[in-house]
């Protein structure tokens, strides 16, 4: 059995680090790890005893630039600060700043000390908050473009409506029938992104139900392919007040999105999963609870150039497409107070669809 060089319960200064929130790390002059307070053990996936002694590179596995980095500042005897550092430990990804400062303590001798802060979740927050804003600045400006749009083109399409009942000649009327065809197309799409004006029907609605309707009918859009499509449901999930029609649209049009461009790939498959998340924030408000919709496929993933913007109107990475589709799906779901989010790399593109439970305002805290 490992012993250890101190008892943390009789030392002051680790038993105040083991109340902080911030995994701290005591690395002897090997960079062989000495200590490891709560919150080290959590992030790292490790107890202090089986870590005693251990290089800190056996912690950190297929990471080099961090020991590498704490090698460095412990060499020239100066501190350093790592910011936005990708951590693969315990078998996640996790995005974090590192701080590290060479010391001499009287207890320890010469070591390292380590503060690594998980920034991961202030990371997904500050890009729920980019994406709410977004999606506010973008609803203002489609209305003001409907406006001026809607307008005129009232007026083009009653002056073709009079010339139309005007003319004889069956070769010039085919002329104004393409520019009524065209104004009604125009004035379809204007209304297709400034969404209905209709206030939707809401009502105690099973998520599950919903997934299901929407896999009945990708699954029938897609028969003759090669498309699976699985699911991972949470049973434990209760009701939650929303419109099952705009909730059904909003994860079609994803599902839809994720089928056509996997529409050539032999291996194609789609899974839909719920869990619930608790004391979880969206943008800036905590709600108790939260059902949480993943839509993963394993196809070619989107394209870095349009990550950031991919929830604008007329976007898209798909040839023919209209771009039309996420930026419905974000303004349908944020009539719910969620949000809809993604991650995505070349084989995995995973969407997730945030919906606050509880009362029929979000039960936000």
């Amino acid at each position: 059995m490992k012993t250890l060089p101190f008892d943390s319960a009789n030392i002051p200064a680790p038993a105040l680090l083991e109340h902080l929130s911030v995994a701290v790390l005591w690395l002897d002059e090997h960079l062989q790890v000495t200590y490891l307070n709560p919150a080290a053990e959590a992030l790292l996936g490790t107890s202090q005893r089986q870590a005693y002694g251990e290089p800190v590179c056996n912690l950190l596995a297929g990471e080099t630039m961090l020991p590498e980095q704490m090698q460095h500042s412990l060499d020239i005897g100066h501190p350093c600060t790592l910011r936005e550092i990708l951590l693969h430990v315990a078998g996640s990804d996790v995005v974090i700043d590192c701080a590290m400062s060479p010391l001499h303590d009287p207890e320890l001798g010469a070591g390292l000390l380590v503060e690594m802060m998980d920034i991961d979740r202030h990371l997904h927050i500050a890009r729920e908050e980019h994406l709410l804003a977004q999606q506010q600045a973008t609803r203002s400006l489609l209305r003001g473009l409907a406006h001026e749009i809607k307008n005129p083109l009232g007026g083009l399409r009653g002056a073709a409506q009079l010339l139309d009942s005007e003319l004889n000649n069956p070769e010039q009327r085919e002329y104004t029938e393409v520019i009524l065809r065209e104004a009604d197309r125009l004035r379809s799409l204007v209304d297709r992104m400034i969404g209905s004006p209709v206030r939707p029907k809401m009502g105690m609605v099973n998520i599950h139900e919903s997934l299901e309707h929407v896999r009945r009918l990708v699954m029938l859009d897609t028969q003759g392919r090669a498309l699976r499509l699985l699911t991972n449901y949470d049973p434990s999930i209760p009701e939650l007040y929303a419109a099952p029609d705009l909730l059904i649209q909003a994860v079609l049009n994803i599902v839809r999105n994720a089928a056509q461009v996997m529409d050539e790939q032999d291996d194609a498959q789609i899974i839909l999963r719920t869990r619930v998340m608790r004391q979880f924030t969206i943008g800036t408000s905590r709600h108790r609870l939260v059902a949480r919709i993943d839509i993963e496929d394993n196809g070619p993933g989107i394209p870095p150039a349009l990550q950031d913007t991919l929830f604008l109107p007329m976007v898209s990475g798909r040839k023919g497409g209209i771009g039309l589709g996420l930026s419905i799906s974000q303004s349908l779901i944020a009539q719910h107070h969620g949000l809809i989010e993604f991650v995505s790399q070349p084989g995995k593109t995973v969407f997730t669809v945030l919906l606050p439970m509880g009362t029929a305002h979000g039960d936000s805290t």
